[in-house]
């Protein structure tokens, strides 16, 4: 009882991360801090010589716009809706980060984002260039949904709250399930880096990733971030979230590697003094991919929302140069049109 008592203390007492390693004779994970979380590689991220120019030409692109589409085929949802857990896995990229999966009788989202823009203003922020590939009110059941971390184009409480119906459960890295719940999104289930939970059959892994978290003014690094890995008896899938290289990433692959199909981040990586730290260019996630054992690899979060400087056609021109490069077949790149829907 003694024991019960203060497990129970230390849940009551989730503002202070220690309280509950402290009093379980725990050591602390080497990634929480006091009062939050960290990298355990450093992450610069450029002075304002860099980041003030960056933030104005941000500002003056989502006022006026710029060029570039994503090329996409019509797709109503209804093959998804047809999946019934048959032996086929399918991936089907609705946009930016966000990908619809199916595998071993279980269909889940990650990051998903419907909304206009990535921002918490509804007339301000980075605007969506290219629509979502299926409507929300076309998709198949979603049995769990899966979140990075707290910034706006991975965690769009819009999204999720039209997705939450009693049934579909949401998994988020520690300290976002208050969010959630707060808006009524349920039910939710927080994890640290390494942990896992059941669910229709297939295990879904909390994995490291090297990023950072803010939402408000005072509350960066509060939340953890992270990936996510979905492992089942027939097919094994990998969603790096946001993240920069870092070399624990090999680690991943060989606890849970190899897998079938790995979603990695393409986009987001010029200026490189500001981004690089924590976002992957193009050949990064090129190795990312090969480091966890991706047998496709997946190119995700570009072309969207306009966020960073690179030229909307870039990061899939240069993903594919790097393949190349690297003599890896097309049908090992996956670089498809929004709204196709590929069998894995």
């Amino acid at each position: 009882m003694r024991h019960l008592s203060r497990q129970l203390g230390c849940l009551l007492a989730g503002g202070v991360l220690g309280v509950c390693l402290a009093a379980t004779g725990q050591a602390r994970p080497p990634h929480h801090t006091d009062d939050g979380f960290r990298n355990l590689e450093p992450t610069p991220q450029g002075g304002p010589t860099v980041t003030l120019p960056f933030f104005a030409r941000r500002i003056w692109t989502n006022l006026w716009g710029r060029e570039g589409t994503l090329a996409s085929v019509p797709n109503d949802g209804s093959v998804l809706r047809a999946w019934t857990g048959n032996p086929h896995a399918t991936a089907t990229w609705i946009g930016h980060s966000t990908v619809l999966v199916q595998m071993d009788r279980v269909t889940f989202l990650t990051d998903p984002i419907w909304s206009q823009r990535a921002s918490p203003l509804s007339f301000a922020g980075p605007a969506r260039y290219a629509p979502p590939a299926v409507a929300l009110g076309s998709l198949p059941p979603i049995d769990f949904v899966v979140v990075s971390h707290s910034h706006y184009d991975h965690l769009d409480l819009d999204t999720l709250r039209l997705l939450s119906n009693g049934r579909t459960r949401f998994f988020v890295p520690l300290r976002q399930g208050a969010l959630l719940r707060a808006h009524g999104i349920e039910p939710v289930e927080e994890l640290d880096w390494w942990e896992s939970r059941e669910i229709g059959g297939v295990t879904v892994h909390c994995v490291p990733a090297k990023h950072w978290s803010q939402r408000g003014l005072f509350d960066r690094n509060r939340a953890l971030w992270s990936g996510w890995a979905v492992v089942g008896p027939t097919r094994r899938f990998y969603f790096a979230g946001d993240t920069g290289y870092f070399g624990a990433v090999t680690e991943i692959g060989s606890r849970l590697g190899p897998f079938g199909l790995a979603a990695v981040p393409i986009g987001a990586y010029d200026p490189p003094a500001m981004m690089q730290s924590v976002h992957l260019n193009p050949e990064e996630a090129l190795q990312v991919g090969l480091d966890v054992r991706g047998e496709r690899l997946l190119g995700v979060h570009y072309g969207t929302f306009d966020l960073t400087d690179e030229p909307f056609a870039e990061p899939p021109r240069r993903f594919r140069q790097a393949g190349d490069a690297r003599a890896l077949p097309n049908e090992r790149l996956w670089l498809p049109p929004l709204g196709e829907t590929r069998v894995w």
